[in-house]
């Protein structure tokens, strides 16, 4: 990793940058398997399920059976499926918290307004294939559709990993078709001869998954957030412990060759001890080449303070945040753009990628300073009320009518005072 030490306030938006994406080159890709399967359905899927995964879905079909993913349970170990149900116990506490009652506001004498919450009807979940069957990913996007009532969850994946159909079954995943990529996204967006077509798409995805997710977005299909590669900031001082912000750095990194990681630190010894311990941990991973790669993308950052720090932080917006220092908690206090943040020594990201609860669906690439984590509010719409007695429209109607009149609206005015006669000629003074 490159250490930069005391940076100039000047050189932090180049030093804080992403690693860069053509999106133009891969947009210019992604558009044509978009309109095959708009024009060809079900049978441009089969093309490009054999074009792409080298995968003949003719014979079998797109759809995966019930048969199929009930026996998935037979394949895992107990301890896994134990895992995955303690797993989906944490999250679904987590996630049932967010419901908000029904709460009627009388805005003035006889004008009552509330709103309801009612279950996105139809969504779709992806999940990729890749190196790393995202089963925990199954979790986090199935559970908040779950509790939120979406009649139907549709899921693409090209993966026939057991785990994945296991959790499927757990979160009430009502079809699983085994479609990958650019072209997953194209059939729930538009629909096919077998594929719902969806309302909303939720899950994460290399970059051509990243870039048809916008591409439908720019057609009015609604999707989860803006994505890109996974990243986290650390924020460390002496108090940490230079092995855990190693390892944490590293959880990140093995994601992909275009993760990005950062450090930063008001500690000159505490960067020395963690570079020493990253080189030694890194040579003992499985995906070192992978997370070797992206740490050429990576930072450590020297700062004079922990104001520099907080500022700094803020201004990268990680995706996820760990604060290793002293006071984390009131320092998270400070932190106004992040994903979601892990506080001390003992909290380490990838207890929130899978199992505390928190949600690992969240904004990368600086999209935390205006987007949020998937949460139970991604699957449901807000739809207001309001009820007016004839005693509330006498209270709230001339306040309407003034203000229609001056937008030289008359027939929202007269909307108001006809009925206004109405109840005068009704009850005469």
């Amino acid at each position: 990793m490159n250490i930069i030490p005391f940076p100039d306030r000047a050189e932090w938006p180049a030093l804080l940058a992403r690693p860069v994406q053509s999106t133009q080159q891969i947009e210019a890709t992604v558009a044509p398997i978009l309109e095959q399967v708009r024009s060809g359905g079900d049978a441009a899927l089969i093309v490009l399920a054999q074009k792409f995964d080298k995968v003949d879905l003719s014979e079998g079909g797109l759809e995966v059976a019930t048969s199929e993913i009930d026996a998935a349970e037979d394949q895992l170990s107990d301890e896994l499926k134990s895992a995955i149900r303690q797993a989906y116990q944490n999250i679904r506490l987590f996630h049932e918290r967010q419901t908000q009652p029904v709460e009627k506001i009388e805005t003035m004498p006889g004008v009552t307004c509330w709103r309801k919450s009612v279950g996105i009807e139809k969504v779709g979940l992806y999940i990729p294939g890749g190196t790393a069957p995202l089963f925990s990913t199954v979790l986090m996007l199935g559970i908040p559709a779950q509790l939120a009532g979406c009649r139907e969850i549709v899921l693409c994946t090209p993966s026939n990993n057991p785990a994945i159909y296991f959790a499927a079954k757990l979160v009430g995943v009502t079809k699983v078709f085994r479609i990958g990529g650019a072209q997953a996204i194209a059939a729930m967006a538009y629909g096919t001869e077998s594929v719902p077509q969806v309302y909303k798409i939720f899950g994460p995805g290399n970059q051509y998954v990243t870039s048809a997710k916008m591409l439908v977005a720019k057609e009015g299909m609604a999707i989860d957030m803006p994505a890109g590669p996974s990243e986290v900031a650390v924020y460390a001082d002496d108090s940490a412990i230079p092995a855990f912000v190693a390892a944490d750095l590293l959880s990140q990194a093995e994601h992909g060759a275009d993760s990005q990681v950062l450090l930063v630190s008001t500690s000159k010894k505490l960067i020395t001890s963690v570079n020493l311990t990253l080189t030694t941990q890194l040579g003992k991973l499985s995906r070192q080449t992978l997370a070797a790669k992206a740490l050429e993308n990576s930072k450590m950052i020297l700062v004079e303070s922990q104001a520099d720090a907080i500022d700094l932080l803020n201004a990268y917006a990680a995706e996820h945040l760990i604060l290793s220092v002293e006071n984390a908690e009131t320092v998270a206090e400070q932190i106004i753009n992040a994903g979601s943040i892990f506080l001390g020594n003992y909290t380490p990201e990838s207890v929130g990628d899978y199992a505390s609860g928190t949600n690992h669906t969240l904004p990368t690439n600086g999209f935390a300073r205006a987007y949020s984590g998937v949460s139970l509010d991604s699957f449901v719409k807000k739809i207001t009320i309001q009820h007016i007695t004839p005693e509330g429209l006498q209270n709230v109607g001339p306040v309407v009518e003034a203000m229609a009149e001056a937008e030289s609206l008359d027939a929202h005015k007269r909307a108001v005072s006809l009925r206004l006669a109405s109840l005068a000629e009704a009850n005469p003074v």
